[in-house]
């Protein structure tokens, strides 16, 4: 088993089902940002690693419930700590960042800035693929969501918008809107089975 597998099992025993299929959409979509930044040249020597980017998607929200849920997401090392399991300050940095009015921590990396700007645009993925006749990420149009986020904003009403078009701030990720939810959307794309659409 690796350590992702350790990580994964322990996020599935510790959270609801929902919640859960939104971490391996993190995950996937913290990778694909990592992937397209490092193509792109746009990684600083002071990034995390990919496996720090797709870890801290993975688990960000494994204090989401029971009696640490009001505290979210302060006690993300508690609840690793009784699977047997490590948290390294900077993987603690990106979750801390996705919930900076919780937390007091500001993004500053892209790897910071990418979960912060991509934690609720997963909702809203998962919704315009829910009104399709198939309900599958597959036949998702990246123009569906588009419209939908940016013109219809009352469907998925819970989606930040504000934080998600933070993607396009010079000094945050400096990524068009088109181009963040394009990368999102084939991401979940690529782990559709496993979150069950």
């Amino acid at each position: 088993m690796t350590n992702r597998d350790k990580y994964c099992d322990a996020a599935k025993a510790q959270l609801e089902p929902n919640i859960f299929k939104h971490s391996l959409a993190v995950e996937a979509c913290m990778g694909a940002l990592y992937d397209y930044f490092q193509t792109q040249h746009q990684l600083g020597a002071d990034e995390p690693s990919r496996d720090d980017w797709t870890l801290a998607g993975l688990i960000h929200d494994i204090d989401y419930s029971g009696e640490y849920k009001a505290g979210h997401p302060k006690h993300t090392a508690t609840v690793l700590k009784k699977y047997g399991l490590d948290l390294s300050t900077t993987v603690d940095h990106i979750v801390k960042a996705h919930a900076p009015d919780l937390t007091g921590m500001q993004p500053q990396t892209k790897a910071d800035w990418s979960i912060f700007c991509v934690d609720s645009l997963t909702g809203l993925i998962v919704a315009v693929a829910l009104i399709y006749p198939t309900k599958k990420l597959a036949d998702v149009k990246l123009s569906s969501v588009l419209k939908r986020f940016l013109k219809q904003p009352r469907f998925a009403a819970g989606t930040r918008r504000e934080d998600v078009a933070k993607c396009s701030l010079p000094n945050g990720l400096n990524l068009p809107l088109e181009k963040f939810v394009e990368i999102s959307l084939k991401a979940m794309q690529t782990v559709a089975t496993q979150i069950g659409l």
